[in-house]
Parts: C-alpha cells; structure tokens; sequence
C-alpha cells in the first residue's frame, strides 16, 4: 500500500490516483485548495508545497514519485491553537498580499528557505522567491516580510516541526 503524510496525516494513494499530480492530490482528493494552480507548467510558484521539507512545484510533481514523503502545505502551517505560522503572519503584517493568489505558494517558498537559511539577507531572499510570480505586490513588501518572520522564528525557536 503506497501512502503519503500531508500535515502529519497520512493517506492512501490508491492506484487510481497514481496518475494524478500532487497538485491535483491536494485540491481535488484532499480538498486541501490553498495550494493554487497558476500554470500547470512549473514557472509561477503558485502551487510550490514542501516534500521532504524540500520545496517543489506541485502541479509537476506526480503523486507516485511522494509516495512515503511528508508533505506540508499552507493549510498544515495553522497551530494547534488555530494561530498562524509566523510566516503567515508577517506576511500579513508587512502587507505582503494583495489578491492573495501567489501568496501560498511565496510562503510554502519563504519557509523552505528559512529552514535552510534562518537569517537570510535581501539578496538570499530575493534569490529563493524569484522563481515565484506576483503581479499585485512589486515583490518589497514580500521580502519584507520573509525578513520579519526570520527574526520572529528565530526568536521562537521554531524549526522543521508541522504546525508550530
């Protein structure tokens, strides 16, 4: 039986299923809909989910191939206490979302690069967001942002762990 963790749930990918994107997975076998479909070719960042604490473009990424990984999405980020990631809220504090589509996608893409880099500078910022597209923003107030939640999870001590 081939499984996949999706917030610290697992499931069951049937072989019906097999065929399927994670992208399609998510939304339409989980109803998990945070995670957007921008392009369904791997260039906007609208659907990037971690796998392995990894981040990937879900709508390329086939179902088979995360059979036994974990995957976390912007839904598995909310706390036990129903509060949001740091990640979530400093976007919301620095303003950093506007039609919100790109937003799960930019955050999915933020928390991948503080778990790698937890005091990135602009430049590491601007370069692990540039594969993600926004056209309301102008991109300042999302590196702004991800340059808040950095200090704020590293004030936390917050690490890998689902729902912190």
């Amino acid at each position: 039986m081939n499984v996949i963790v999706v917030n610290g749930k697992e499931y069951e990918i049937r072989p019906e299923h097999e065929s399927l994107t994670l992208l399609q997975f998510l939304r339409e076998e989980l109803h998990l809909t945070g995670t957007k479909n921008g392009c369904a070719e791997g260039t906007c960042g609208a659907c990037t989910v971690l796998v392995d604490q990894k981040a990937v473009r879900s709508c390329r990424f086939k179902l088979a191939k995360a059979a036994g990984a974990e995957v976390l999405t912007v839904e598995g980020l909310i706390r036990e206490d129903g509060s949001l990631h740091p990640v979530q809220q400093a976007f919301i504090d620095a303003g950093a979302v506007q039609c919100g589509f790109c937003t799960p996608g930019m955050i999915m893409s933020a928390l991948d690069l503080l778990y790698k880099n937890p005091e990135p500078d602009r430049e590491s910022i601007r370069k692990a967001l540039r594969g993600n597209l926004c056209r309301c923003t102008g991109y300042q107030s999302i590196v702004d942002a991800v340059e808040l939640a950095s200090k704020r999870m590293m004030t936390a001590h917050i690490t890998h762990q689902y729902g912190q």
